[in-house]
């Protein structure tokens, strides 16, 4: 806790046993790719020392790290897939639906109070297509922001742990060495 009683989130884990055992580890060999992805979110409350030494003892970070980005790319792919044939489906009932109201009006003992009341139920497929058209755009535009975050957020733990790394290699070099 700091003086004005905030929690000090960049140091609740000091060491890697914290770690460990915020995780429900005993070994680092123990880490599945889920406890991975919760490592990656924790990183921002651990030490940066703690969290460079962690994370140099996985040299398959940068794999797993585009393994989150291929298994998010499946999601995004099947939903889009699926949200295509609920799409196609749905209007292909609208046609079929303007199709038999279509027949109806070729009859030729319709009355005009029944006439206009197919001809207003044509009107309603179209507008329920327009809106499920308008739903589906915002649809994907939600989805195209998830994955933009998504990758986003693992290219910010591949940045981190590329920073990290040479902010540890630059600290075991002799300061002063010049070599030009």
């Amino acid at each position: 806790m700091t003086q004005d009683g905030r929690r000090n989130h960049s140091m609740r884990y000091k060491n890697e046993d914290d770690v460990k055992q915020a995780l429900g580890i005993d070994s680092w060999r123990n880490l599945s790719k889920e406890k991975m992805i919760r490592f990656a979110a924790m990183m921002p409350d651990m030490d940066t020392e703690v969290a460079l030494k962690i994370v140099e003892q996985f040299p398959v970070f940068k794999d797993f790290a585009m393994g989150i980005v291929g298994v998010m790319e499946k999601a995004h792919e099947s939903t889009l897939s699926a949200n295509k044939k609920s799409q196609k489906y749905f209007h292909r009932a609208c046609q079929e639906i303007r199709d038999i109201l279509k027949r109806e009006l070729d009859r030729g003992d319709l009355g005009w109070e029944e006439r206009k009341y197919i001809i207003e139920r044509i009107q309603e497929t179209g507008r329920m297509e327009f809106e499920k058209d308008s739903e589906n755009k915002r649809f994907l535009d939600g989805m195209l922001k998830k994955v933009v975050v998504g990758v986003g957020a693992v290219a910010a733990l591949g940045v981190a742990f590329v920073g990290g790394k040479v902010i540890a290699e630059s600290k075991d070099s002799p300061e002063g060495s010049a070599e030009a």
